[in-house]
Protein backbone atom coordinates (compact mmCIF):
# COMPACT_ATOMS: atom_id res chain seq x y z
CA UNK A 1 0.00 0.00 0.00
CA UNK A 2 1.31 3.54 -0.90
CA UNK A 3 1.99 5.90 1.65
CA UNK A 4 -0.84 7.86 0.48
CA UNK A 5 -2.90 5.34 1.36
CA UNK A 6 -2.43 4.96 4.58
CA UNK A 7 -4.54 6.40 7.39
CA UNK A 8 -1.94 8.75 9.56
CA UNK A 9 -2.91 10.55 12.49
CA UNK A 10 -1.19 13.13 15.19
CA UNK A 11 -2.24 12.81 18.96
CA UNK A 12 -1.64 15.01 21.80
CA UNK A 13 -3.55 15.03 25.75
CA UNK A 14 -4.59 17.54 27.78
CA UNK A 15 -5.74 17.30 31.61
CA UNK A 16 -5.17 21.09 32.32
CA UNK A 17 -6.33 24.32 31.31
CA UNK A 18 -2.92 25.85 31.71
CA UNK A 19 -2.11 24.20 29.03
CA UNK A 20 -5.00 24.97 26.55
CA UNK A 21 -3.15 27.58 24.65
CA UNK A 22 -0.52 25.61 23.82
CA UNK A 23 -3.44 22.55 22.56
CA UNK A 24 -4.49 25.40 19.85
CA UNK A 25 -1.27 26.94 18.59
CA UNK A 26 -0.08 22.95 18.43
CA UNK A 27 -2.92 22.71 16.60
CA UNK A 28 -3.06 25.80 14.61
CA UNK A 29 0.45 25.40 13.22
CA UNK A 30 0.36 21.85 12.15
CA UNK A 31 -2.60 23.43 9.97
CA UNK A 32 -0.41 26.16 8.85
CA UNK A 33 2.31 24.55 7.92
CA UNK A 34 0.20 21.99 5.76
CA UNK A 35 -0.32 19.22 6.98
CA UNK A 36 -2.97 16.39 5.49
CA UNK A 37 -3.87 14.41 9.27
CA UNK A 38 -5.94 15.48 11.83
CA UNK A 39 -5.00 16.14 15.86
CA UNK A 40 -6.55 13.80 18.04
CA UNK A 41 -6.48 15.38 21.25
CA UNK A 42 -7.26 13.24 24.20
CA UNK A 43 -8.70 15.21 27.64
CA UNK A 44 -9.45 14.15 30.72
CA UNK A 45 -12.57 15.27 33.22
CA UNK A 46 -10.09 17.22 35.12
CA UNK A 47 -10.11 19.57 32.03
CA UNK A 48 -12.38 22.81 32.92
CA UNK A 49 -15.40 23.19 31.04
CA UNK A 50 -14.22 26.67 29.60
CA UNK A 51 -11.45 24.68 27.82
CA UNK A 52 -13.36 21.82 26.41
CA UNK A 53 -15.47 24.48 25.13
CA UNK A 54 -12.55 26.45 23.59
CA UNK A 55 -11.14 23.30 21.96
CA UNK A 56 -14.74 22.63 20.61
CA UNK A 57 -14.84 25.81 18.76
CA UNK A 58 -11.52 25.76 17.60
CA UNK A 59 -11.86 21.68 16.23
CA UNK A 60 -13.47 22.67 12.61
CA UNK A 61 -11.17 24.72 11.94
CA UNK A 62 -7.82 23.25 12.92
CA UNK A 63 -8.42 19.89 12.50
CA UNK A 64 -8.88 18.49 15.62
CA UNK A 65 -10.18 15.08 16.73
CA UNK A 66 -11.69 15.52 20.21
CA UNK A 67 -11.56 12.21 22.49
CA UNK A 68 -12.26 11.88 26.01
CA UNK A 69 -10.51 9.81 28.39
CA UNK A 70 -10.14 8.43 31.91
CA UNK A 71 -7.23 9.30 33.89
CA UNK A 72 -4.35 6.51 33.83
CA UNK A 73 -2.49 6.59 37.17
CA UNK A 74 -0.49 3.68 38.64
CA UNK A 75 -1.35 1.13 41.84
CA UNK A 76 -2.47 2.58 44.84
CA UNK A 77 -0.15 0.43 46.50
CA UNK A 78 3.32 1.81 44.57
CA UNK A 79 5.00 4.67 46.02
CA UNK A 80 5.74 7.13 43.28
CA UNK A 81 9.00 9.15 43.39
CA UNK A 82 8.80 12.25 40.63
CA UNK A 83 10.38 15.24 39.94
CA UNK A 84 7.57 17.54 40.31
CA UNK A 85 3.94 17.10 41.32
CA UNK A 86 3.20 18.22 37.71
CA UNK A 87 4.46 15.36 35.87
CA UNK A 88 1.57 13.66 38.05
CA UNK A 89 -0.95 13.04 35.29
CA UNK A 90 1.38 12.40 32.84
CA UNK A 91 0.81 8.83 32.32
CA UNK A 92 -2.05 9.57 31.11
CA UNK A 93 -0.08 9.97 28.21
CA UNK A 94 0.15 6.25 27.11
CA UNK A 95 -3.81 6.37 26.26
CA UNK A 96 -2.74 7.62 23.04
CA UNK A 97 -1.97 4.18 22.49
CA UNK A 98 -5.65 3.19 22.50
CA UNK A 99 -6.12 4.81 18.81
CA UNK A 100 -5.73 1.25 16.92
CA UNK A 101 -7.74 2.24 13.60
CA UNK A 102 -4.48 3.87 12.30
CA UNK A 103 -1.68 2.63 10.31
CA UNK A 104 0.77 4.89 11.87
CA UNK A 105 0.25 8.18 14.60
CA UNK A 106 2.64 10.57 15.57
CA UNK A 107 1.96 11.45 19.51
CA UNK A 108 2.95 15.61 20.29
CA UNK A 109 3.21 17.76 23.70
CA UNK A 110 0.70 20.05 24.10
CA UNK A 111 4.09 22.22 24.55
CA UNK A 112 4.99 22.01 20.90
CA UNK A 113 4.57 24.62 17.93
CA UNK A 114 5.16 23.64 14.41
CA UNK A 115 7.14 25.25 12.02
CA UNK A 116 7.99 23.31 9.33
CA UNK A 117 5.30 20.31 7.55
CA UNK A 118 5.55 17.59 9.95
CA UNK A 119 4.43 15.11 7.71
CA UNK A 120 7.22 13.75 6.76
CA UNK A 121 7.76 11.52 10.08
CA UNK A 122 5.43 9.29 8.86
CA UNK A 123 7.69 8.33 6.03
CA UNK A 124 9.58 7.08 8.93
CA UNK A 125 6.83 4.71 9.40
CA UNK A 126 7.33 2.17 6.65
CA UNK A 127 10.27 0.84 8.30
CA UNK A 128 9.27 1.01 12.22
CA UNK A 129 8.74 -2.24 13.01
CA UNK A 130 4.67 -3.07 14.49
CA UNK A 131 6.32 -3.16 18.11
CA UNK A 132 8.49 -0.34 17.96
CA UNK A 133 8.38 3.39 18.56
CA UNK A 134 10.60 5.75 16.29
CA UNK A 135 11.69 8.87 19.23
CA UNK A 136 14.27 11.67 20.09
CA UNK A 137 17.24 11.36 22.34
CA UNK A 138 16.73 12.59 25.70
CA UNK A 139 18.99 15.64 26.73
CA UNK A 140 21.09 14.20 29.52
CA UNK A 141 23.57 17.34 29.51
CA UNK A 142 22.07 18.32 32.72
CA UNK A 143 23.96 22.00 32.39
CA UNK A 144 22.15 22.87 35.75
CA UNK A 145 23.09 19.88 37.79
CA UNK A 146 19.82 19.08 39.26
CA UNK A 147 20.78 16.85 42.22
CA UNK A 148 18.17 14.41 41.44
CA UNK A 149 19.98 13.51 38.33
CA UNK A 150 22.26 10.70 38.30
CA UNK A 151 25.92 11.09 37.86
CA UNK A 152 25.93 9.80 34.33
CA UNK A 153 24.18 12.81 33.18
CA UNK A 154 26.45 14.57 31.95
CA UNK A 155 28.01 16.79 28.49
CA UNK A 156 29.93 13.81 27.68
CA UNK A 157 26.92 10.95 27.54
CA UNK A 158 24.63 12.72 25.75
CA UNK A 159 23.61 11.71 22.64
CA UNK A 160 23.33 14.65 20.90
CA UNK A 161 26.98 15.72 21.80
CA UNK A 162 29.04 13.59 18.80
CA UNK A 163 26.58 15.21 16.09
CA UNK A 164 26.93 18.54 14.37
CA UNK A 165 25.18 20.06 11.07
CA UNK A 166 24.09 18.85 8.69
CA UNK A 167 24.70 15.56 9.05
CA UNK A 168 22.22 15.59 12.76
CA UNK A 169 19.44 15.91 10.47
CA UNK A 170 19.41 12.62 8.51
CA UNK A 171 22.20 10.72 10.80
CA UNK A 172 21.21 10.79 14.57
CA UNK A 173 22.74 8.59 17.27
CA UNK A 174 22.08 5.07 16.92
CA UNK A 175 20.41 3.48 19.40
CA UNK A 176 21.96 -0.06 19.88
CA UNK A 177 21.88 -3.08 22.67
CA UNK A 178 25.60 -1.77 23.09
CA UNK A 179 24.64 1.70 23.31
CA UNK A 180 25.83 3.27 26.46
CA UNK A 181 22.89 3.20 28.90
CA UNK A 182 22.44 7.15 28.38
CA UNK A 183 21.58 6.54 24.56
CA UNK A 184 18.46 4.59 25.39
CA UNK A 185 16.77 7.07 26.87
CA UNK A 186 14.19 9.16 25.26
CA UNK A 187 12.10 12.29 25.13
CA UNK A 188 8.67 11.40 25.26
CA UNK A 189 7.45 15.04 23.44
CA UNK A 190 7.70 13.53 20.29
CA UNK A 191 7.11 9.47 19.09
CA UNK A 192 5.72 7.72 15.98
CA UNK A 193 4.21 4.01 16.25
CA UNK A 194 2.21 1.93 14.86
CA UNK A 195 -1.06 1.30 17.44
CA UNK A 196 -2.47 -1.74 17.83
CA UNK A 197 -4.07 -4.03 20.24
CA UNK A 198 -1.69 -6.39 20.80
CA UNK A 199 0.53 -3.40 21.59
CA UNK A 200 -2.01 -2.00 23.74
CA UNK A 201 -2.84 -5.01 25.35
CA UNK A 202 0.97 -5.74 26.15
CA UNK A 203 1.76 -2.22 27.23
CA UNK A 204 -1.48 -2.43 29.76
CA UNK A 205 -0.69 -5.44 31.26
CA UNK A 206 3.05 -3.75 32.01
CA UNK A 207 1.62 -0.96 33.43
CA UNK A 208 -0.99 -2.49 35.76
CA UNK A 209 1.26 -5.34 36.84
CA UNK A 210 5.37 -3.92 37.20
CA UNK A 211 6.64 -2.15 40.31
CA UNK A 212 9.25 -0.31 38.25
CA UNK A 213 6.83 2.63 37.87
CA UNK A 214 8.04 3.92 41.79
CA UNK A 215 11.35 4.03 40.53
CA UNK A 216 10.09 6.59 37.58
CA UNK A 217 11.12 9.76 37.74
CA UNK A 218 9.96 11.06 34.52
CA UNK A 219 6.99 8.68 34.31
CA UNK A 220 5.54 8.32 31.11
CA UNK A 221 9.31 9.29 29.81
CA UNK A 222 10.89 5.94 31.40
CA UNK A 223 7.74 3.92 31.19
CA UNK A 224 8.31 4.11 27.60
CA UNK A 225 12.00 3.75 27.56
CA UNK A 226 11.82 0.91 29.74
CA UNK A 227 9.03 -0.74 27.86
CA UNK A 228 10.36 -0.28 24.24
CA UNK A 229 14.44 -0.62 25.38
CA UNK A 230 16.28 -2.14 22.36
CA UNK A 231 12.78 -1.29 20.19
CA UNK A 232 13.02 1.92 19.42
CA UNK A 233 14.83 3.85 16.59
CA UNK A 234 16.01 7.30 16.41
CA UNK A 235 15.64 9.91 14.80
CA UNK A 236 16.66 13.79 13.92
CA UNK A 237 16.38 16.46 16.54
CA UNK A 238 14.49 18.68 14.41
CA UNK A 239 11.53 16.36 15.02
CA UNK A 240 11.24 17.48 18.76
CA UNK A 241 13.82 20.27 18.94
CA UNK A 242 13.84 21.32 22.29
CA UNK A 243 14.47 24.46 23.03
CA UNK A 244 17.33 24.16 25.45
CA UNK A 245 18.97 22.58 22.18
CA UNK A 246 19.48 26.00 20.89
CA UNK A 247 22.51 27.04 23.51
CA UNK A 248 23.14 23.68 24.64
CA UNK A 249 24.06 22.11 21.28
CA UNK A 250 24.89 24.89 18.70
CA UNK A 251 27.05 23.19 16.56
CA UNK A 252 23.93 21.03 15.81
CA UNK A 253 21.30 23.81 15.69
CA UNK A 254 20.24 25.97 12.86
CA UNK A 255 17.05 28.01 13.60
CA UNK A 256 15.72 27.45 9.78
CA UNK A 257 15.76 23.10 10.00
CA UNK A 258 13.58 23.32 13.41
CA UNK A 259 10.54 21.43 12.29
CA UNK A 260 8.68 21.02 16.02
CA UNK A 261 9.64 23.17 18.74
CA UNK A 262 9.25 21.61 22.24
CA UNK A 263 9.49 24.17 25.00
CA UNK A 264 10.32 22.50 27.75
CA UNK A 265 10.17 23.43 30.98
CA UNK A 266 8.36 26.70 31.22
CA UNK A 267 5.79 27.46 28.66
CA UNK A 268 5.73 30.52 26.26
CA UNK A 269 2.02 31.53 26.94
CA UNK A 270 2.44 31.89 30.83
CA UNK A 271 4.95 34.95 30.36
CA UNK A 272 5.42 37.92 27.69
CA UNK A 273 9.18 38.36 26.28
CA UNK A 274 10.77 40.81 28.11
CA UNK A 275 11.58 44.17 26.41
CA UNK A 276 15.01 43.39 26.83
CA UNK A 277 14.14 40.10 24.46
CA UNK A 278 14.85 37.85 27.61
CA UNK A 279 12.24 34.88 28.21
CA UNK A 280 12.54 31.69 29.97
CA UNK A 281 13.53 30.62 33.35
CA UNK A 282 17.49 31.10 32.32
CA UNK A 283 16.34 34.08 30.47
CA UNK A 284 17.99 32.26 27.09
CA UNK A 285 14.22 31.48 25.52
CA UNK A 286 13.56 34.87 24.19
CA UNK A 287 14.19 34.05 20.21
CA UNK A 288 11.89 30.71 20.90
CA UNK A 289 9.37 32.01 23.34
CA UNK A 290 9.47 35.19 20.83
CA UNK A 291 8.60 32.24 17.64
CA UNK A 292 5.35 31.21 19.89
CA UNK A 293 3.90 34.56 20.27
CA UNK A 294 4.10 35.43 17.10
CA UNK A 295 1.94 31.90 15.82
CA UNK A 296 -0.46 33.40 18.90
CA UNK A 297 -0.86 36.93 17.29
CA UNK A 298 -1.46 35.80 13.85
CA UNK A 299 -3.84 33.32 15.58
CA UNK A 300 -5.70 35.95 17.01
CA UNK A 301 -5.48 38.38 14.07
CA UNK A 302 -7.17 35.39 12.46
CA UNK A 303 -9.98 34.57 14.71
CA UNK A 304 -10.71 38.16 15.00
CA UNK A 305 -10.97 38.68 11.24
CA UNK A 306 -13.76 35.61 11.52
CA UNK A 307 -15.41 37.31 14.02
CA UNK A 308 -15.05 34.05 16.41
CA UNK A 309 -15.15 36.25 19.31
CA UNK A 310 -15.58 33.93 21.83
CA UNK A 311 -12.51 31.39 20.51
CA UNK A 312 -10.14 34.11 21.50
CA UNK A 313 -12.10 35.55 24.70
CA UNK A 314 -11.21 31.80 26.09
CA UNK A 315 -8.08 31.73 24.62
CA UNK A 316 -6.99 35.17 26.51
CA UNK A 317 -8.12 33.26 29.81
CA UNK A 318 -5.04 31.46 29.49
CA UNK A 319 -2.30 33.14 28.17
CA UNK A 320 0.12 36.14 30.10
CA UNK A 321 -1.45 39.24 29.39
CA UNK A 322 -0.64 42.24 27.15
CA UNK A 323 1.39 44.01 29.99
CA UNK A 324 3.29 41.32 30.78
CA UNK A 325 1.79 40.01 34.11
CA UNK A 326 1.16 36.49 34.62
CA UNK A 327 -1.37 34.69 35.71
CA UNK A 328 -2.32 34.34 39.15
CA UNK A 329 -3.51 30.44 38.93
CA UNK A 330 -1.14 27.88 40.98
CA UNK A 331 -1.45 25.82 37.34
CA UNK A 332 0.03 28.71 35.30
CA UNK A 333 2.75 29.58 38.14
CA UNK A 334 3.94 26.09 38.60
CA UNK A 335 4.76 25.92 34.47
CA UNK A 336 6.00 29.59 34.22
CA UNK A 337 9.37 31.46 34.63
CA UNK A 338 9.93 30.22 38.32
CA UNK A 339 8.94 26.31 37.43
CA UNK A 340 12.01 25.70 38.53
CA UNK A 341 10.95 26.33 42.45
CA UNK A 342 7.81 23.62 41.60
CA UNK A 343 10.56 21.22 41.35
CA UNK A 344 10.44 21.41 45.11
CA UNK A 345 6.79 20.45 45.05
CA UNK A 346 7.21 16.76 44.16
CA UNK A 347 6.42 13.54 45.66
CA UNK A 348 9.47 10.94 46.70
CA UNK A 349 10.91 12.02 49.58
CA UNK A 350 8.10 11.58 52.04
CA UNK A 351 7.48 8.72 49.74
CA UNK A 352 3.63 10.21 48.73
CA UNK A 353 1.01 10.05 46.18
CA UNK A 354 0.84 13.24 44.00
CA UNK A 355 -0.60 16.25 46.22
CA UNK A 356 -4.25 17.45 44.61
CA UNK A 357 -3.93 19.76 41.57
CA UNK A 358 -6.05 23.01 41.44
CA UNK A 359 -8.11 21.49 38.44
CA UNK A 360 -8.52 17.80 40.41
CA UNK A 361 -5.69 16.04 37.91
CA UNK A 362 -4.10 14.39 40.48
CA UNK A 363 -5.16 13.13 43.65
CA UNK A 364 -3.98 10.89 46.57
CA UNK A 365 -5.32 7.97 47.81
CA UNK A 366 -8.94 9.00 48.76
CA UNK A 367 -9.06 10.51 45.69
CA UNK A 368 -11.78 9.56 42.62
CA UNK A 369 -8.26 9.80 40.46
CA UNK A 370 -6.28 6.75 42.31
CA UNK A 371 -7.27 4.79 39.60
CA UNK A 372 -5.46 2.63 36.93
CA UNK A 373 -6.77 1.13 33.80
CA UNK A 374 -9.72 -1.57 33.66
CA UNK A 375 -9.13 -4.66 30.90
CA UNK A 376 -8.09 -3.29 27.86
CA UNK A 377 -8.14 0.23 29.28
CA UNK A 378 -11.78 1.02 28.60
CA UNK A 379 -12.71 2.81 32.04
CA UNK A 380 -10.95 3.13 34.87
CA UNK A 381 -10.78 0.05 37.72
CA UNK A 382 -9.73 0.94 41.31
CA UNK A 383 -7.84 -2.15 42.97
CA UNK A 384 -9.08 -2.87 45.79
CA UNK A 385 -6.12 -3.46 48.29
CA UNK A 386 -3.53 -2.28 46.35
CA UNK A 387 -4.10 -5.43 44.13
CA UNK A 388 -1.70 -5.76 40.71
CA UNK A 389 -4.02 -8.19 39.13
CA UNK A 390 -5.90 -7.12 35.90
CA UNK A 391 -9.16 -6.61 35.93
CA UNK A 392 -11.75 -9.45 35.28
Amino acid sequence: MAASEKKFAYTTLITRASYLAGVIILGYTLKKQGSKYPLIVFYTPSLKESAVKALELEAPKINLILKPCELLLPRSDLKITLIAERFGDTWTKLRVFEVIDYDAVCYLDADMAIFKNMDSVFDKAADLPSDWIAANHACVCNTDKDAWAPEEWNIENCAYTPLSHPDALAHPTKVTPESRPTYHLLNSGMFLYHPSQQLWDSMLDFFNTTDKLSTYKFPDQDFLADFFHNRWASLGWQYNALKTMRYIHPNMWRDNEVVCLHYIVDKPWVARVSADGTAGFKGKDGITHGWWWDEYAEWVKQRESEGADENVKLMKQHAAKEDGSEEDDPDMKAIGSKVQAFAANKVGDENAPPAASTDGATGGDSSPFRKVLGERGHGPVVHPNGSSKMAQ
